[in-house]
């Protein structure tokens, strides 16, 4: 008799004309990719998926079994294999980090094609100019969401709440005059505005008053900590205000 295959895994996951679930994408490419072969089992209507819940007494789908052994869904095959699962409602920086980054090759790309080389003061000014537009946008997807969070340690919007809506119109302008270079009359007043209140806030909400708070730099929805990267939003802006000024004089 032979031994059952301990590289062998039988997945069964919904594959319906409306909906292909992306988790038992997931799950089949990782039991590919630790070295398993898959009986691969298309659930391919709600009435075969409800059947199948019912007959093993699970709630979801995919389901994965390795030697007739049920291990369960997606996160339940990471955590066999030893690998973490992410936590939907943990704190990270990932969202900030990825905007400065991205606005960071962003600025070098532009400044290599306009003068020949990476490393200028226009590519600073450009990194500013779009790290500020980028956070506006994710801000504009959402307001409301926005504004719920900004509301909780903005020192203005506390007093006069249509500023929480205001103020990604405010950002967005701002970074738009800082990559056009122009108009700095407008564009260094706001940014000094905007910047500066939203430094102070943060630097009394986080420093001050000890508080834990989620920021809404790049979004209502984030799970960013309020803390030292929501500060650098706002002094780079300060900053990039000051800089257009001198330069302008």
């Amino acid at each position: 008799m032979l031994a059952p295959n301990p590289r062998h895994a039988v997945l069964y996951r919904m594959a319906t004309p409306d909906h292909l679930c992306p988790f038992g994408l997931k799950a089949r490419d990782l039991l590919r990719r630790q070295g398993f072969t898959v009986d691969d089992h298309l659930l391919t209507s709600r009435a075969e998926t409800d059947a199948f819940k019912a007959e093993h007494g699970v709630k979801t789908t995919p389901q994965t079994f390795i030697n007739d052994v049920r291990v369960g869904g997606y996160d339940d095959l990471r955590r066999h294999f030893g690998l973490t699962v992410p936590d939907s409602k943990a704190t990270t920086y990932t969202p900030v980090i990825a905007v400065f980054a991205v606005a960071a090759l962003m600025a070098l790309a532009l400044s290599y094609a306009a003068f020949g080389s990476v490393l200028t003061l226009r590519a600073a000014a450009w990194f500013i100019g779009i790290s500020t537009c980028v956070l506006a946008i994710l801000k504009l997807q959402n307001l409301d969401g926005f504004a719920n969070a900004f509301l909780g340690y903005d020192l203005l919007a506390r007093r006069w709440v249509p500023y929480a809506t205001l103020y990604p119109f405010l950002e967005a302008l701002a970074g738009v005059l800082m990559l056009a270079g122009t108009l700095t009359w407008v564009m260094a007043p706001v940014a000094l505005f905007i910047g500066g209140i939203g430094a102070a806030s943060v630097f009394k909400a986080v420093y001050l008053e000890r508080r834990t708070l989620r920021c809404a730099c790049v979004g209502g929805g984030s799970n960013v900590p309020l803390g030292f990267l929501s500060l650098t939003e706002n002094l780079m802006m300060v900053a990039m205000a000051v800089w257009m000024v001198v330069r302008g004089m």
